[in-house]
């Protein structure tokens, strides 16, 4: 047997541990989520904390503080099921940070490309989502008290978009990974640009009780410029956590956390793939199985804090 031979296969065995740790962990943390935790302890105390009122129940006066509310919102629901997924973004922006690394630009530019391109693909669908929102209204799943059996209509909208979103994550980090075909190989930006897009996807599935209202307000407004700067704030104030996260470590490390990188390129592409594979499983299990399972649409196993 060559030594590549032998290496290829040490590789492929190498892999196959990392997408099963990786999966496993997506499903522990879809077994172990807490939603009352994150989107009533953490979400509406930050929400109420930041708003000085009732995020829930006081009304929105005024566009402004409609605006004001949509940031404020976007952020309190930051670690929300329906949005904790854009942690795995952190990977990707890395690696295309590394690929930027071998030359020129250098300074800010260089600091903040895989960031720019991350928001400007989350803020073209959520501004599309919002302007196309408000006119639709009510037709939408997401605004609907109906349900179909047991099932509120809302939630198979969430089912839906979630899945499909997860299963992408999943492809792109078995891509990553080096266990699937990678679209992206020769366009790290490409794969910044689509993970954006996949966050501000989010938004068409989410059934957060902050965004409702938020979407709702839009709406009662009628205008849809209003509806998209609202989406598009929402958008903002969930990935300021990460974007802050971002370029701390990069200021911190004064560029060594890059130098890093570029002396383990197998180590980023385990980073990048096992987030986006653990987080792509947890966005399927959690909105396929577990959401559903609440309605009488199948078993999950359910922790006792959940009850």
């Amino acid at each position: 047997m060559s030594l590549t031979t032998h290496t290829r296969e040490e590789r492929s065995v190498s892999t196959l541990w990392i997408v099963a740790g990786s999966v496993a962990a997506g499903l522990l943390m879809a077994l172990l989520w807490s939603f009352e935790l994150v989107d009533s302890v953490i979400g509406d105390n930050v929400a109420n904390t930041a708003l000085g009122g009732d995020a829930k129940h006081d009304a929105v006066a005024g566009t402004a503080a409609g605006l004001v509310f949509a940031f404020v919102s976007g952020f309190a629901g930051t670690f929300t099921a329906c949005n904790i997924a854009m942690a795995a973004a952190l990977g990707p922006m890395n690696q295309l940070q590394l690929a930027d690394a071998a030359g020129p630009p250098r300074g800010w530019r260089f600091l903040l490309r895989p960031l720019g391109l991350l928001i400007s693909g989350m803020v073209t669908v959520s501004a599309c989502y919002g302007f196309a929102g408000v006119l639709l209204g009510d037709r939408l799943p997401q605004l609907s008290t109906d349900s179909i059996g047991t099932v509120p209509v809302r939630l198979i909208q969430s089912s839906v978009v979630f899945g499909i979103i997860g299963l992408t994550m999943i492809y792109l980090g078995l891509a990553a990974l080096g266990a699937l075909p990678d679209v992206f190989r020769y366009h790290p930006a490409a794969r910044v640009v689509t993970l954006g897009a996949l966050i501000g996807g989010f938004l068409i599935g989410r059934p957060y009780p902050l965004f409702k209202k938020l979407f709702q307000w839009a709406v009662d407004e009628g205008n849809p410029i209003y509806g998209a700067l609202a989406f598009v704030l929402q958008s903002l104030g969930n990935v300021l956590v990460v974007s802050v996260l971002f370029v701390a470590l990069l200021l911190v490390t004064r560029g060594r956390f890059i130098g890093w990188l570029a002396r383990s390129p197998r180590a980023t592409a385990i980073v990048t793939g096992g987030l986006l594979l653990a987080l792509g499983t947890f966005t399927v299990v959690y909105w396929d199985l577990r959401v559903p399972s609440n309605f009488s649409g199948g078993w999950f196993p359910v922790m006792p804090y959940n009850h």
